[in-house]
């Protein structure tokens, strides 16, 4: 019996059976972006289990040393993971930034800590694991869209995205591109999720011919959100890295498709959700030991 084999074998001992079959086919047959962060309230209604259950398989999974927890701070504006954290300890600061709104958030454990379940590696290496490896818009929907938006599949997503955004791309460290954009009369956002860093062109007034420049610099430090008021017209936009990483810029169009989409959260698992708190006392454990487990 192999490592995974006897953590599933003793899981099927302590967790509901429904659940912990669940749990099993997701392992086995489910793709890597079903594992990794995974709502375990849209998990239980897509499997049809009872919450209570699928919750406590998830915690009992996650002690075994099958799935690692995440505690991750949402947005309430536009549902973007702001941060990631290995234990609720680690939730610390007074205030998360959202480059992307514009807006700074107090975190409270009931509205934006999310609790989340990923795969262990030893389990099974996903993608998610070495994140900067993703495509660009793998890493937007898995990283940053992870679990508390109801992001549309296949052709539906394409859709959107070509319709929300007027150009996209994976600009290495320390290198530097040039786009050629055409501006709609539009508010148009430059956002880039790794660094969560964001520009805002407020873009109005009579349409220009004349080309228009603005140079947007990505580094380590998440400079207040700015804004540049332009024209409708042709615009050379000049980005650059300087962080140690890749950065993945998008230039998105503030209008229907983005807010749309932005609009369809889901309903998502925090540390204040009675089920949790139930699970823990009923099934005898530790919550010290369970929710503030550091991730393997």
């Amino acid at each position: 019996m192999s490592e995974v084999e006897a953590r599933f074998s003793v899981l099927r001992q302590s967790a509901p059976p429904d659940a912990v079959a669940a749990i099993e086919r997701l392992v086995t047959d489910g793709s890597d972006r079903a594992l990794n962060r995974i709502n375990v309230l849209d998990f239980a209604a897509r499997h049809g289990l009872k919450e209570g259950d699928a919750i406590a398989g998830f915690l009992h999974a996650s002690r075994h040393g099958l799935f690692d927890i995440s505690w991750n701070l949402l947005c309430p504006g536009c549902g973007g993971v702001l941060d990631a954290n290995a234990t609720l300890k680690t939730v610390h600061r007074e205030q998360y930034a959202c480059g992307l709104c514009a807006t700074s958030y107090e975190p409270t454990l009931d509205e934006m800590v999310d609790v989340t379940f990923t795969v262990n590696p030893r389990v099974r290496r996903i993608a998610a694991h070495d994140p900067h490896s993703l495509p660009i818009w793998e890493y937007s929907r898995q990283m940053y869209w992870s679990s508390g938006i109801e992001v549309p599949e296949g052709e539906a997503f394409e859709a959107v995205i070509q319709q929300a955004t007027l150009d996209s791309v994976e600009l290495p460290a320390g290198e530097k591109i040039i786009l050629s954009l055409q501006l709609p009369a539009q508010f148009v956002i430059v956002f880039e999720p790794v660094t969560h860093a964001a520009h805002f062109l407020d873009v109005k007034g009579e349409p220009t011919r004349e080309r228009q420049e603005l140079g947007v610099v990505f580094n380590k430090v998440r400079a207040p959100t700015g804004t540049t008021q332009m024209r409708p017209g042709p615009l050379r936009l000049t980005l650059e890295n300087r962080t140690g990483a890749r950065v993945l810029p998008a230039v998105f169009v503030a209008a229907d498709a983005l807010h749309g989409m932005l609009s369809k959260r889901k309903r998502f698992l925090t540390e204040e959700w009675p089920a949790v708190r139930d699970r823990i006392d009923r099934l005898g454990l530790d919550p010290a030991s369970l929710l503030d487990r550091e991730s393997a």
